[in-house]
């Protein structure tokens, strides 16, 4: 589609209050486009967008759109019976799938982009800190709300743009990254994909699309065949270009030296824990040094990092009272945000509280899931959050406790949720899943630990 992006006046989203929408809506918000869409659920992320100056609204309306929209973007998450994404799409106003729109941008500035089953998000928000820091003023859609920027999307008035490349449904082959980086390839979305060949075919493609260098996570599975760009590893476990050593907890922050290709430096304090973020700041630094970012910027920028919202975020954090809330949703993320909370406090009985995502990933995953959560003291499951399926016979919450083994365990609802904590707050909770779980969040701060609001 031939589409000048700065002549776009008026932008309907279908989909506008998703993190991955609300980054583009923000952009032409920024480029001074009337911005309006349509979310199910009116959320603290929905509201801000209204301040900033945008129409929202929460019920289908298709009569109601107007009808000079010059683009109209949707995302997967919308079901095809939707009202509004049916209009546009017997409608001439032209639509574009988000991963499209994304891919339009990278295509007309230097991209730098972001993939992996996991670590994207924490991977593309370090990034952006230290190019930042660095003095390169780069412009950047993120899949979380970096705590530096208040915000998922930031303007700069540099050429580099930082893309968060989402594999779901192959969006981030539409990208056409001068640089990009690949955190890590592990099974995931088989609903879509069916099996894990074809997931790492499709990261094969992404590495193909790079044009300049690539930087790999080390055990990533790829066949890299026919590449233009040159290629790095990264690991914080295993030998590689870009290696992280003597890893150690100095809570709250972790430490680390790293042999940086040719460079080699000592004690890297870093605001964000657990040897997977180490493994994750690495990426972030290749890519950094590659733009000529210096070590003295590197190392303020790690330790200035804030964090993401709901990636090992620090809700409550006293000498007797510790609440982290991170959003993993994959048996490996899981292990990693459970071992880290360990490290940190090695002492402390480690209560969870876990909400799985989708039917399809409990199914796919449910030993993984079942031997991730047996690494807690006690467990408070959830049901099941649906996102966009039905339900699937047999795959519930009670089938997951069911595998496990840890003999501290209980399925309730969100009600009973409270009561149980509160009757006695642990000394170290830890809340995990990406689903509405994140609702909760600020009510257990706040009813169970009395943080303010």
């Amino acid at each position: 589609m031939a589409l000048a992006l700065a002549s776009i006046k008026k932008i309907y989203f279908v989909g506008i209050g998703g993190i991955g929408m609300s980054a583009l809506a923000r952009y032409f918000n920024y480029l001074g486009a009337q911005v309006l869409g349509y979310d199910k659920t009116e959320t603290a992320l929905t509201k801000k967008l209204v301040e900033e100056g945008m129409q929202i609204h929460y019920t289908e309306q298709a009569d109601q759109i107007p009808t000079d929209i010059d683009l109209a973007v949707y995302t997967p998450a919308i079901p095809a019976k939707n009202s509004e994404l049916q209009y546009f799409q017997a409608a001439a106003t032209p639509l574009l799938k988000r991963s499209e729109l994304l891919g339009l941008i990278s295509r007309e500035r230097r991209s730098i982009a972001v993939a992996g089953t996991h670590g994207k998000t924490s991977t593309s928000s370090i990034l952006t800190h230290l190019l930042r820091t660095g003095g390169i003023d780069c412009t950047a859609f993120l899949g979380g709300i970096a705590n530096n920027l208040g915000s998922n999307f930031v303007a700069g008035s540099s050429d580099w743009v930082v893309l968060e490349a989402d594999e779901f449904d192959r969006s981030f082959l539409h990208l056409r990254p001068e640089i990009g980086i690949i955190t890590s390839t592990d099974a995931d979305h088989l609903d879509i994909y069916g099996e894990h060949t074809q997931l790492l075919d499709s990261f094969n493609e992404f590495a193909a699309l790079c044009s300049k260098q690539l930087f790999l996570a080390r055990g990533t599975e790829l066949k890299l065949a026919d590449l233009s760009a040159k290629v790095a590893y990264y690991s914080a476990s295993q030998s590689a270009d870009y290696q992280a050593s003597r890893i150690r907890a100095q809570a709250p922050n972790f430490v680390f030296d790293a042999q940086l290709a040719e460079r080699f430096w000592e004690d890297l304090n870093f605001s964000l824990p657990g040897r997977h973020n180490v493994e994750n700041a690495l990426a972030a630094i290749a890519v950094a040094l590659e733009l000529g970012v210096t070590e003295e910027q590197i190392r303020q920028g790690l330790r200035s990092f804030r964090g993401i919202w709901r990636r090992f975020e620090w809700v409550v954090k006293q000498p007797n009272k510790v609440f982290i809330d991170d959003y993993a949703h994959h048996p490996t993320e899981l292990k990693a945000a459970i071992r880290t909370a360990r490290s940190l406090f090695p002492n402390r009985k480690l209560v969870g509280i876990f909400q799985p995502h989708l039917f399809s990933r409990t199914r796919d995953f449910m030993d993984g899931f079942a031997a991730a959560l047996d690494g807690l003291d006690q467990l408070y499951l959830l049901d099941i959050y649906p996102a966009r399926e039905e339900p699937i016979e047999g795959i519930d919450s009670v089938a997951l406790l069911a595998r496990m083994q840890l003999s501290e365990k209980k399925l309730v609802s969100k009600a009973e949720l409270l009561v149980e904590l509160g009757q006695a707050p642990p000394a170290l909770l830890l809340s995990l899943g990406a689903g509405d779980i994140g609702a909760l969040v600020p009510k257990i701060a706040q009813e169970i630990y009395g943080k303010a609001e």
